[in-house]
């Protein structure tokens, strides 16, 4: 196992090094067809453009059992001076893809030692998770579209959680989240005469207090709703024009698939009503759609029963996430659950210009997904 461990560590680094935002993975995806092509024994399948499955058959029928990777990094400009560290300006692995990808990969090198003897094995490598759009374009894949799959698990490593930890929790384990872009168009004027234009501020405003007083950042609660303000800007540098046209990002997060929605509703009516009362044209394009991941209470409880096999801590928290990811419309599809290894309690958060995926946790997750698969096909 130690010369597997070593080997992953070299992989995970070289992704690492070569990072690729949402639907560019195509560097990352040849990589990927690569070391399973030299490390393992399967049938490789493009999906959705830059994914990657691998697919392990055993000499019986049996059940289809999925793990997940995802592949993409982020925008974001990394700060570490490794040795290993970004080469590409502006996109590094800041949610530890590559770390995910890596443990998928080691699970390919354990099916290839030890063979499933019934049932099959898919090892999705999906695309495009940060901007939510990878599940639906695997979903929607003709390898995919007539595909019964029995049950479905992905991971994510949790900073801020003890190494090696498994964390998990039944029914709802991460938020559904909406992203939305307002634009609003008025007319210039004079500065002096803003009477004469229709000027988009105090629209602003009042969605901004629409943000403040609709949101309900107590994550404990059922009906727990927070929308967030992301980026505002209007007008320009131009001190003698008042300003025409004006832009609110937000993000519309809840537990409840029918509580954002309504919300989203609620929204779209203030909209209807500043155009009227300030004279706007106003424009919504909502974007970014990350469906909560729904838990299985079986999937759960092969989770804790594969942990406990490995001797692994296993922590049920009482709380969901209140990040999106876009596992989450797998197992609104398929039985199936996410759960989280504990990266570190002083590993940089995820999305931090200074955070780095810790190699020591990968054979954590290599070989609790290989129990996991072997407790569901019953070898």
């Amino acid at each position: 196992m130690e010369a597997l461990k070593n080997n992953l560590e070299k992989i995970r680094k070289e992704l690492h090094t070569y990072p690729e935002v949402s639907g560019k993975e195509y560097e990352t995806q040849e990589r990927i067809r690569t070391y399973l092509t030299k490390y393992s024994s399967c049938k490789v399948v493009e999906v959705a453009n830059t994914g990657i499955v691998a697919v392990f058959e055993g000499k019986e029928a049996g059940k289809t059992i999925m793990l997940r990777a995802d592949i993409d990094a982020l925008p974001i400009q990394e700060k570490n001076n490794f040795q290993h560290k970004s080469k590409k300006k502006g996109v590094s692995h800041k949610c530890g893809h590559d770390g995910h990808t890596t443990v998928i990969i080691g699970a390919a090198n354990m099916l290839t030692k030890y063979p499933i003897e019934k049932g099959r094995v898919l090892l999705l490598f999906q695309p495009s998770e940060e901007n939510g759009k990878g599940a639906e374009a695997v979903l929607k894949d003709p390898f995919f579209k007539n595909l019964e799959i029995d049950f479905a698990f992905a991971l994510h490593n949790l900073p801020g959680f003890t190494k090696h930890e498994i964390v998990v929790k039944s029914n709802t384990f991460t938020s559904n989240v909406k992203s939305v872009v307002i634009k609003l168009k008025g007319k210039t004027a004079h500065a002096a005469e803003p009477e004469k234009g229709y000027n988009p501020s105090n629209a602003i405003a009042e969605i901004l207090i629409f943000a403040e007083l609709e949101s309900k950042n107590f994550p404990e609660a059922q009906d727990f709703l927070l929308v967030t303000p992301i980026y505002i800007t209007m007008g320009e540098k131009a001190y003698g024009v008042s300003a025409g046209y004006g832009e609110v990002h937000l993000t519309l997060r809840s537990w409840d698939t029918n509580l954002i929605e309504g919300k989203r509703e609620k929204l779209e009516v203030l909209i209807d009503q500043l155009e009227e009362k300030y004279s706007l044209t106003i424009e919504t394009s909502w974007f970014e759609e990350f469906h909560s991941n729904k838990n299985d209470e079986e999937a759960v409880s092969i989770i804790k029963k594969s942990a406990e096999q490995n001797k692994l801590s296993v922590n049920n928290i009482k709380t969901p996430f209140k990040w999106g990811e876009d596992f989450g419309l797998f197992t609104q599809k398929y039985k199936g659950a996410m759960f989280g290894l504990g990266a570190g309690k002083d590993t940089p958060a995820l999305h931090n210009p200074d955070y780095d995926f810790p190699d020591d946790i990968t054979m954590t997750g290599v070989e609790l997904f290989h129990t996991i698969v072997k407790e569901v096909l019953g070898s």
